[in-house]
């Protein structure tokens, strides 16, 4: 007896897991000291002089106006007595393995997001909502006892559902929105929380009168659409719920990267610099815990109007070394450093990656 593939459009349950403050979640579990005060992951702050971003914070620090791309000058300015924590990226990532290992058991399909972040369709697990948040119940009570970090978890009948309920409790947050429920749960909420939806698009949404997204599901669709082209009528879908994107595990990664938007636009070309330098270190421990090499590097610049370049080039031979990243990463990146233009993004990019294991046999 055959089984009809299930579609797309069947109804479904969708769990998105998000995990609390990850980075900083993860020191203060190594350090208990760390406990109920501000901490912050990222550059050396080197007493308020520092140049390179935060990669992230945990809630106490946020209380004082730092996030995540924020200068790590600026960060000191607004919290001096945080305490400041270089990346450890192998032990994030290791975390990250235990975690996704343990949600993937549960999950019909599985997609990771970054270290942080996955989508489990649940559908065939679960007969109904409230069996769905008895699973969800005990991923983050599991999840919790094994790695002592929280997880936020949204269950909706689309990916796109998901996310957004897995942010709207955070932390330590559970949050079902059921298929009937889900333009009543979604019209209240600011513009911004939709996918997709940047500080631009949002301001630019305000200026048309939207400030809700149960705004942007009542506008005329026709006036979205000269306003943003065929995003506006994704737009006006997402706002009504409407998601149809599967779950569906990602092959391996074929590229490695890392970007972040400054809190201001800058100009500063010493900071982009620094910056390009301190996203280097990040994606070079990836790799290394990967055990893998690559050979082509790419830097992304984009600028206040929106207006982005990327830059790539292809070394001789494959190498893991963290000189040839930054070096290379910032040649690329000094064609676009010119005049008075102010810089929104900085991103590097690694690919051609190959296995370290296997270029020492074929050398």
């Amino acid at each position: 007896m055959s089984v009809r593939p299930r579609k797309v459009t069947d109804r479904r349950i969708i769990l998105h897991v998000d995990m609390d403050q990850f980075f900083a979640a993860v020191e203060e579990r190594e350090h208990p000291e760390f406990k109920g005060r501000p901490v912050i992951v990222g550059a050396d702050p080197k007493g308020g002089e520092g140049r390179g971003v935060v990669s992230t914070c945990n809630y106490e620090a946020r209380k004082f106006g730092v996030h995540s791309g924020m200068p790590i000058s600026r960060a000191w300015k607004r919290c001096p007595d945080a305490i400041y924590v270089r990346p450890n990226f192998k032990l994030y990532i290791e975390t990250s393995t235990r975690i996704m290992k343990l949600l993937r058991r549960h999950a019909d399909e599985f997609e990771r997001w970054g270290l942080d972040e996955a989508f489990l369709d649940i559908t065939s697990k679960v007969r109904n909502l409230k069996k769905a948040r008895r699973l969800a119940e005990e991923l983050k009570l599991k999840i919790y006892r094994s790695e002592k970090i929280t997880c936020s978890i949204g269950i909706g009948p689309n990916k796109l559902v998901a996310k957004i309920a897995s942010d709207y409790k955070k932390p330590d947050g559970l949050t079902v929105v059921g298929e009937s429920s889900v333009k009543r749960f979604l019209a209240p909420l600011p513009v911004r929380r939709l996918l997709w939806v940047g500080k631009k698009t949002e301001r630019r949404l305000n200026e048309m009168g939207i400030k809700t997204i149960g705004d942007l599901a009542a506008f005329d669709v026709s006036a979205l659409v000269e306003r943003f082209g065929a995003m506006g009528t994704q737009y006006h879908l997402f706002a009504q719920g409407i998601d149809e994107s599967e779950v569906a595990e990602r092959g391996e990664a074929k590229s490695v990267s890392r970007e972040t938007t400054f809190e201001k636009d800058t100009n500063d070309y010493d900071l982009v610099l620094a910056t390009i330098n301190e996203l280097s270190q990040e994606i070079h421990k990836e790799i290394v815990e990967d055990r893998k090499v690559f050979r082509t590097v790419t830097v992304k610049i984009r600028y206040e109007n929106f207006e982005t370049h990327t830059h790539g080039k292809t070394l001789p031979s494959f190498t893991n070394r963290l000189q040839d990243i930054q070096k290379t990463a910032r040649e690329l990146a000094q064609n676009y450093l010119r005049g008075d233009r102010m810089i929104r993004l900085v991103g590097v990019r690694l690919s051609t990656l190959a296995s370290s294991k296997e270029q020492r046999t074929l050398a």
